[in-house]
């Protein structure tokens, strides 16, 4: 019966584990995203705590610079770190809200900016204390171009994510709009499965960090009311998924 009860305990918890988001061990430190211009150029003000300072082509890039901890970040907090960092101290709630969306917007393109619009009406229907959908933040960090580093050598991959989603209990959720740039030659336009191969190595290597991958192809938002619908629906059961 002992053996019986421990190998019932065992399935239940692989069980739970196959279920439940592990989420992203240690605490996120530096959140730089949105970025809409040149590349910043950023150098560890002190290698030993991990600090990190853009000194150059700051203007073109958000640096979250409050502590994060495994509550997430949500709209609220987003919107008024904003409000401090813009001097919008006289702003309604609505008008700061309205300059951070716009802010963001300037990071993406038209097909991205379907995704932001239709989660920042979640903002109005559910109300500002879900986690904020945050748009091209940067996760892995080269400081060389790859005209820098040269034909033989390439630039970390992916450096920024499109869109990431910092839940409680430390839950990353990474969402990707897949366009032709994606999976096919960029000169050729012919499908690389070379390019394919590393997109979903890079996916693997995330997932076993416990980041969670979510991808959108780029035709399955061609056709607004039908993404707007598809995205609605899609939010609504990722907070349903990952909110307790």
């Amino acid at each position: 019966m002992q053996l019986d009860e421990q190998h019932d305990a065992s399935e239940l918890r692989d069980l739970i584990a196959q279920v439940s988001p592990v989420g992203v061990a240690g605490q996120p430190k530096n959140l730089i995203f949105a970025a809409d211009g040149p590349k910043h150029r950023m150098v560890l003000s002190d290698a030993i705590n991990n600090d990190v300072q853009v000194v150059a082509n700051a203007d073109f890039c958000l640096v979250y610079d409050r502590p994060l901890d495994a509550g997430g970040l949500t709209w609220r907090q987003l919107t008024e770190w904003w409000a401090d960092r813009e001097g919008l101290s006289g702003w309604t709630d609505d008008k700061v809200s309205q300059s951070l969306y716009a802010r963001l917007g300037q990071s993406l393109n038209d097909a991205e900016m379907v995704i932001l619009r239709r989660y920042s009406q979640r903002y109005v229907d559910v109300g500002a204390d879900i986690p904020a959908l945050i748009p091209q933040v940067y996760l892995h960090y080269d400081p060389y171009t790859r005209r820098e580093l040269g034909p033989r050598s390439s630039a970390l991959p992916r450096q920024r994510m499109d869109f990431l989603l910092l839940f409680p209990n430390r839950i990353r959720v990474v969402i990707e709009l897949d366009g032709k740039q994606h999976y096919a030659d960029e000169k050729t336009h012919i499908a690389d499965s070379r390019r394919y191969a590393g997109m979903v190595a890079e996916d693997r290597q995330l997932r076993l960090r416990g980041y969670e991958v979510y991808r959108f192809g780029g035709a399955e938002l061609e056709d607004r009311d039908a993404a707007a619908a598809l995205l609605d629906d899609f939010f609504v059961r990722l907070a349903n998924r990952y909110q307790h």
